[in-house]
């Protein structure tokens, strides 16, 4: 089941140098969800360098493709993708509260791909980690050469860059799921 095409909006705060656009393909194949990070004008775009395919800290650091998940309440999941291959996944309880890593049933498949000027995460993962999600974010942080940072949301609200505010999670996912 296609649930569609999300432009995400640069922070006014750190406008990117290079890159054009960002939209997240968001699809559920039986029981697999697959989110597709499209980065337009990606030629200076900062990749990190393949590793292997497990949980590691501080992946936001550099080129970082990132979902939130909220739950009913103020609970909330952040997952974090980087096109190296490495994820993480943590628990809240509350925003910005004590977080743990959350569990995830199977490890995400990453894979990224150039063509032309554009650059292509793309990120399998179990559809049960939307099981009891009422609405999502959709985030990215963008590096480019010379170490310029770019913040990539469905919606910042006001202030600095922040994903974990809550008004950032405008994917509501029962909305998106109704025929």
């Amino acid at each position: 089941m296609a649930l569609g095409t999300f432009s995400l909006i640069c922070h006014p705060q750190t406008p990117a140098v290079g890159v054009k656009s960002l939209r997240v393909e968001w699809e559920a194949r039986g029981d697999a969800l697959v989110l597709r990070y499209c980065v337009g004008g990606a030629g200076g775009l900062v990749l990190p360098a393949p590793a292997a395919p497990e949980r590691h800290d501080d992946l936001w650091k550099t080129t970082c493709f990132e979902l939130f998940l909220g739950r009913e309440g103020t609970t909330y999941q952040e997952f974090n993708f980087s096109p190296s291959s490495r994820w993480a996944t943590y628990g809240f309880a509350d925003y910005r509260g004590q977080s743990h890593d959350a569990d995830m049933p199977i490890a995400p498949v990453i894979a990224i791909t150039r063509a032309g000027d554009e650059a292509v995460c793309e990120v399998r993962l179990p559809r049960a980690i939307l099981d009891g999600a009422v609405c999502a974010g959709l985030t990215a942080v963008i590096e480019e050469a010379g170490g310029h940072k770019s913040y990539w949301a469905l919606d910042h609200g006001e202030g600095r860059p922040d994903f974990h505010k809550r008004s950032c999670f405008t994917l509501q996912l029962a909305a998106a799921e109704a025929p």
